[in-house]
């Protein structure tokens, strides 16, 4: 059989404009993975409610970060694909979860070249119902539908592999140098609290009150906010950062549902008041820089962690094409290549 790899990431709309931004969301809200109530009341609440206001918003938050040649997420997405292609002989493609580009395209090029084998790359370290998962419903289903012959295998979750964690620590570290930091924030991408409850195999042992992430147990393979917490403590033991400077937090949550805590514009406000004047934030769910990394945390972020009195204020950057960042892909598909073996 020939191998090759499928790496697909969010996706992103054709331009600023809310013409292009209302599609996409439409296509990205109505994932049941994502807004994950019946279809009847998700489509009410999503083409009735929220896609009346949403994509001019949205627009004018993308035109803010959108760069001459596109997209940052795609844009950056496709580097990291090209460096990639030139560190292994397998045939790699690149799709997108949502907008054009799509997995169905990425897996369309792999059949051309011949490939019947392919190792599926969700391009999120962590598992997420609303992410990682939804990536892997949607392949599967792609795959049968329109590629039956072809063979599937995915790389699970790398949150914690030490390999990972040296990539990004080393990211991390030069993003620190001369900053004489007060605070790190590990800020994450927000989630339902009960995606977490939907996503624990047992259907028991979550309790989403931090004393469940401590006893290990089989739901940690598919509990995000465990899998979150635990990449801050690996990072932080890898760069021998103090306790009372690193912290964790989540984004971009909508309104109506708890989602995880503590919210991160709530802690740019706290850290400040405490003192805090120079915080250095970490974007660590997304490896690559796109809206929520480069407009809601580096330009909205600041302007909070500011105003609320902080002076100084970091945003580092995602790995997005980093030379270390493609060479371990490369070798992670090497692996599985050579040997069948995946990150763990």
């Amino acid at each position: 059989m020939k191998k090759g790899v499928l790496l697909v990431n969010l996706g992103s709309p054709d331009s600023p404009t809310a013409k292009d931004v209302k599609p996409y969301l439409d296509e990205f809200l109505m994932d049941g993975r994502v807004i994950d109530v019946p279809p009847l009341l998700r489509n009410l609440l999503v083409r009735g409610i929220i896609l009346q206001t949403r994509p001019k918003k949205s627009a004018k938050a993308y035109a803010k970060i959108w760069w001459e040649e596109g997209s940052p997420l795609i844009v950056i997405s496709e580097r990291f694909a090209d460096k990639v292609k030139k560190h292994t002989e397998l045939p790699v493609a690149l799709g997108m979860r949502y907008g054009s580009g799509s997995i169905k395209e990425g897996l369309q090029q792999l059949a051309d070249q011949n490939v019947d084998e392919v190792l599926l790359v969700p391009l999120y370290p962590h598992y997420a119902m609303s992410s990682y998962e939804t990536v892997v419903v949607k392949a599967m289903e792609d795959q049968q539908k329109y590629f039956p012959k072809m063979r599937m295998t995915t790389m699970p979750a790398f949150y914690r592999s030490p390999d990972y964690i040296k990539v990004l620590g080393d990211s991390i570290a030069e993003g620190l140098e001369g900053f004489a930091y007060d605070h790190v924030l590990f800020s994450y991408h927000g989630i339902p609290e009960r995606h977490i409850r939907k996503s624990d195999p047992t259907k028991f042992h979550c309790k989403i009150d931090g004393s469940c992430c401590s006893i290990n147990s089989v739901a940690h393979h598919t509990c995000y906010r465990h899998q979150c917490y635990d990449t801050t403590e690996l990072v932080k033991a890898y760069l021998g950062l103090p306790d009372d400077k690193v912290s964790s937090s989540f984004q971009s949550r909508l309104a109506g549902d708890p989602w995880l805590k503590p919210y991160t514009d709530y802690e740019f406000e706290r850290l400040a008041k405490e003192g805090k004047t120079k915080l250095a934030v970490i974007t660590p769910a997304f490896v690559s820089d796109c809206l929520e990394t480069l407009e809601e945390i580096a330009m909205e972020g600041e302007e909070e962690f500011k105003e609320a009195g902080g002076e100084e204020f970091k945003h580092i950057p995602c790995l997005n094409d980093r030379d270390q960042w493609v060479a371990l892909m490369a070798k992670w598909i090497k692996d599985w290549q050579d040997k069948a073996m995946l990150p763990v």
